[in-house]
């Protein structure tokens, strides 16, 4: 059923969204129609990458060829780009379920953090696993995620805490790379904490990252970012510049997990830093916004963290957009503590929870979320050369998408680099020519 050769054509959808970009800059004040909506249309899709656009139902007379060629019809369907995942934690051993009951009980994070629990407990038990444990681990994950339309997937390390084990990590997200139909994107997190054999010699692990783990990861080119924590009781604002920066130096593009908790002026790091995003910024104030917004630097925001957090409230999206004209993205933040391998769900929660629109939180889950991790140039909007990763939504409209939320059978179809990856009803593909 996949269409490894020849041509892969989808007609007679209801709506192509295709988020065609004026620039090289996402921008979030578009109206409706600048979200270049096209009604009754077809795609062609060669080679992998999208060679037409058409704007009414596809015609073999108008369009002659001696390749096998796959049609699909899509009709009462909607096509949307593949969604972009760009913050997210893939692999690691072990679950915390039972974290949640603590968490009823009105136990915070840190409070869990301190007991052994959280990142440490995950930590102990990634370190035990090997890297096929953890490639398993990672393709499962992989693959549920995309039966939920996400095409290109942020992967942080952070659960090894020491070299060994952080490159264990990176290793197993590389080599997910190669038996995953999606796209792993590794992101060096070696400072997501102290591990617990150098709590009292804090110095010691930053000299490790610093001068041991970055230069072997950069050489081994086991990662395209790194990341920091940057938190509270877990790493300042010092240490966390001093991380990204030599990260940086090294190659790896900086990013940071910023101002979740606790507001240290993390988001202010990140434009200093000049990162390609700032993850979290639950509480960030105007301050930080302008530093964000003067820099260019991309707010990924993570409403599924402040749902498993308990928390009711969430980052303020609305003034980003509105006031400070930010291109939020949007990511699930998947994780022992926020298990959701759904971008469908996230955007529910941004229109429900932080008064995104529909539209809003569609380019935030595809141009926008590829822009956080680099990639807006090849995927996350359907353009004419751009790489076909797209999903097709058993829906009239994109709006469809917040609207039925926890929807099992909202994703009829997914495709990556041009080939049927993922498929909820086989009958769409009505004729091979």
């Amino acid at each position: 059923m996949n269409p490894s050769k020849g041509t892969l054509i989808l007609t007679n959808a209801s709506e192509i969204v295709t988020l065609k970009s004026k620039d090289s800059m996402p921008k979030f004040r578009m109206s409706g129609h600048e979200l270049s909506l096209i009604k009754n249309g077809s795609l062609i899709i060669q080679n992998g990458r999208i060679s037409d656009i058409l704007d009414h139902p596809f015609s073999e007379s108008h369009f002659p060829t001696s390749e096998p060629t796959t049609l699909v019809d899509v009709t009462n369907k909607t096509v949307i780009p593949g969604l972009v995942d760009s913050h997210t934690h893939l692999s690691f051993a072990g679950d915390r379920e039972d974290e949640l009951e603590k968490k009823l009980q009105g136990v915070t994070y840190l409070e869990i953090l301190k007991q052994g629990g959280g990142i440490m407990r995950t930590v102990k038990a990634t370190r035990k696993a090997t890297v096929n444990e953890l490639i398993r681990r990672g393709k499962e994950n992989a693959d549920i995620m995309l039966k939920h339309g996400t095409t290109t997937i942020e992967a942080k390390s952070g659960y090894g805490l020491d070299k060994e084990n952080e490159i264990k990590q990176l290793t197993a997200f590389n080599k997910l790379n190669e038996v995953c139909a999606s796209s792993i994107v590794p992101t060096y997190l070696g400072a997501h904490a102290i591990p617990p054999e150098y709590s009292d010699q804090r110095e010691k692990y930053i000299d490790l990252i610093l001068q041991e783990a970055i230069p072997e990861i950069s050489k081994g080119r086991l990662a395209k970012f790194i990341d920091v924590f940057c938190e509270k009781e877990v790493f300042s604002i010092d240490e966390s510049r001093e991380i990204l920066l030599a990260g940086k130096n090294a190659g790896l593009r900086p990013k940071i997990h910023a101002d979740e908790i606790v507001r240290t002026g993390g988001a202010q790091l990140a434009a200093e830093v000049e990162a390609i995003s700032a993850d979290h910024l639950l509480r960030t104030d105007d301050d930080g916004f302008n530093a964000l917004a003067d820099v260019g630097v991309i707010p990924v925001l993570l409403p599924g963290t402040t749902l498993s957090l308990m928390n009711n409230e969430y980052p303020r999206a609305r003034r980003m957009i509105d006031e400070f004209d930010l291109p939020v993205a949007l990511a699930t933040d998947l994780n022992p503590n926020c298990f959701c391998f759904s971008m469908l769900q996230i955007m529910t929660l941004a229109c429900f929870n932080m008064k995104m629109t529909p539209e809003e939180a569609l380019l935030a889950s595809t141009i926008n979320s590829a822009a956080a991790i680099g990639l807006h140039e090849n995927i996350g909007s359907i353009e004419v050369g751009k790489q076909a990763d797209l999903v097709i939504i058993n829906a009239p409209n994109y709006k469809h998408i917040p609207y039925k939320f926890g929807s099992a059978s909202l994703v009829d179809m997914v495709i990556k680099n041009g080939k049927v990856v993922a498929s909820n009803t086989p009958a769409l593909i009505k004729t091979t020519m």
